[in-house]
């Protein structure tokens, strides 16, 4: 099954600038969404796929700036890409500390614009198979059981495995079966893949 295609959340309280941008992200092959506030974007979420949003700073009831910080705290990954017509310096120098991708100021030349929705939608997009791989470590890591994951702790750190049976105090034999079923449900085939494996998971890894 092909993965879902990149799609650009268009957020802006003027129904004629939500029109002109699906327009140009549609012509450029973007699936979008358009939406007329931020509390209406955020009513449409969850959201699994890959994409950005394109964003206006100043509409009522919430901001673009407003909406960001909350995205932030909220741990939405998706990529923002400002777009107004009334931006500042502080205003864009802080989008930009926060993460945003770029803040451009209408009018803006499409070519600009596209740019900037193509570097987002990579941006997410590596982020997301970054966060994935995490979680699929993870479901793997839960399959261990105690003894594996102590074998495993070990194996990682680089010890042999007369060294982790004497530290363990279990026979060699035991050692040799326990750390052949970690590297089968970590889906590892060398003790580098589970060693990266491992630090994609964030799991401790000394001497």
């Amino acid at each position: 099954m092909n993965p879902p295609m990149a799609r650009v959340f268009i957020i802006d309280d003027d129904p004629r600038v939500r029109r002109a941008l699906g327009r140009l992200f549609r012509s450029a092959g973007r699936e979008t969404e358009a939406f007329a506030s931020a509390r209406d974007f955020l009513a449409r979420l969850p959201y699994d796929g890959s994409g950005c949003v394109v964003l206006d700073v100043n509409m009522p009831e919430m901001t673009g700036p407003q909406l960001h910080e909350l995205m932030a705290q909220q741990g939405i990954g998706l990529s923002i890409v400002f777009l107004t017509g009334q931006g500042d310096v502080p205003t864009g120098v802080q989008a930009m500390k926060r993460g945003a991708v770029d803040f451009l100021t209408k009018p803006v030349d499409d070519e600009t614009l596209l740019r900037a929705v193509e570097e987002a939608i990579a941006r997410h997009a590596a982020t997301n198979a970054r966060r994935k791989a995490r979680e699929a470590v993870a479901a793997r890591l839960a399959l261990l059981s105690e003894r594996e994951r102590q074998v495993m702790h070990h194996v990682i750190r680089g010890r042999l495995n007369k060294q982790i049976a004497a530290e363990l105090q279990i026979a060699l034999k035991t050692v040799k079966v326990h750390r052949g079923r970690v590297m089968e449900k970590m889906a590892c085939a060398s003790v580098a893949e589970l060693v990266q494996a491992c630090q994609l998971a964030g799991v401790e890894i000394t001497q």
